[in-house]
């Protein structure tokens, strides 16, 4: 809720009013995005390579901390700088946190087979969404637009004491990886799928980041929403509460990647929607697709990730949160200087929807190579 709902997420609904009070351009609005998403790429990193000597829980609060500071400190200055600097600060931290956070929850999952509850872990980031979408405005109109980021930081404050309170960490050296997740000779032959997988959840971090950046700014054009741009956002966190959990109940029915495919398929829709229909149904029925689809997309990829090579959670989680941070990072510049040569949003979502299609594309080679090696392991149990 705090690291990704608020810290990250919070930019979206304050955006419009940022460039009313400080006449911010969609441009440099994208280069702030990539400034928080360029953070989370070297927090991913650094999550998959650090050894947290002192345990993850130590090094969570500690980054989590630094975090609500950067949100907070977000309204105590308009110098373009700083401001560059406190969003980069907040995408490291939030990297950081969300690796840690997966790491030690889907482990202790794992371990007790109850995968399902992921889905109420992931729906944090959309309960931040939800309050973000609800309170901005409120506290805007009071307070301004510092207000709203100083005001979200305080509540973050208030929400951060049940992880100091609560947050209990198995040590990873005491985990007892079961018989049947544990590394098998052909694991090398497995984790060959794995680079394709990561290039797909690379294409929907810089798909998606388009619409997690401009959707209220977006939406502020649509004159029977202009007056509230930002219910929009609430519903984008609506859609996400439940999502993660809709997800790995069509993961465990049918597969993490045929729920991927229809993931991706669903979030194109949500994004080229607005740009079919500019109007009130087009931009919320497109809101409520994409707040369906993104965390839950993160969720499964994640999982199937861990599936891959399941001895190795930390790392191959960070390695495929550092590609979607790559593809965050681009996103939202390339889509900035689009909207600036077109003077719609309308480049931007398309070329998002293009991208989440080569996402698409490289879900179905993973899943030609999953085939082919189901049979290797079906031809090898029938010689034995």
């Amino acid at each position: 809720m705090i690291v990704m709902g608020i810290g990250r997420f919070a930019y979206t609904p304050i955006l419009p009013y940022l460039q009313d009070a400080v006449r911010l351009t969609d441009v440099m609005a994208g280069y702030l995005a990539s400034a928080n998403y360029l953070g989370y790429l070297l927090g991913a990193f650094l999550a998959g390579i650090s050894q947290w000597k002192k345990g993850k829980t130590f090094y969570l609060r500690f980054y989590l901390v630094i975090n609500i500071l950067t949100t907070i400190a977000m309204g105590l200055t308009d110098l373009y700088l700083l401001w560059f600097f406190f969003r980069f600060i907040s995408g490291l931290t939030s990297g950081l946190v969300f690796v840690l956070a997966s790491s030690i929850i889907l482990d202790i999952l794992a371990l007790t087979k109850q995968s399902l509850w992921s889905g109420m872990f992931y729906s944090g980031v959309g309960m931040g969404i939800f309050i973000t979408g609800l309170i901005v405005p409120v506290l805007e109109h009071y307070f301004s637009w510092r207000g709203a980021w100083s005001g979200l930081g305080i509540l973050s404050i208030f929400i951060g004491v049940f992880t100091f309170l609560w947050l209990k960490e198995n040590s990873s050296d005491k985990i007892k990886y079961p018989s049947s997740i544990m590394p098998c000779p052909k694991a090398s032959h497995k984790q060959r799928i794995l680079p394709w997988l990561i290039a797909s959840y690379g294409c929907e971090g810089m798909g998606y980041s388009v619409s997690g950046t401009f959707l209220v700014a977006l939406v502020q054009d649509i004159p029977s929403l202009s007056h509230i741009p930002s219910l929009s956002w609430v519903f984008v966190g609506i859609a996400a509460i439940p999502s993660c959990m809709l997800w790995a109940w069509v993961a465990k029915k049918y597969s993490n990647l045929i729920a991927l495919q229809i993931a991706f398929f669903t979030q194109i829709v949500g994004v080229i929607l607005p740009v079919i229909f500019f109007n009130f149904y087009g931009a919320l029925i497109g809101a409520l697709l994409f707040g369906a689809t993104f965390m839950g997309i993160t969720t499964l990829a994640v999982s199937e990730g861990r599936r891959i090579a399941p001895h190795q959670s930390s790392k191959v989680i960070g390695y495929l949160t550092c590609v979607y941070g790559i593809g965050q990072m681009i996103g939202p510049s390339i889509a900035g200087i689009l909207i600036a040569k077109s003077g719609n949003y309308h480049s931007s979502l398309l070329f998002a929807a293009s991208v989440l299609v080569f996402g698409m594309l490289f879900l179905g080679i993973v899943q030609i190579k999953n085939k082919k090696l189901e049979r290797m392991k079906n031809n090898a149990l029938c010689k034995h």
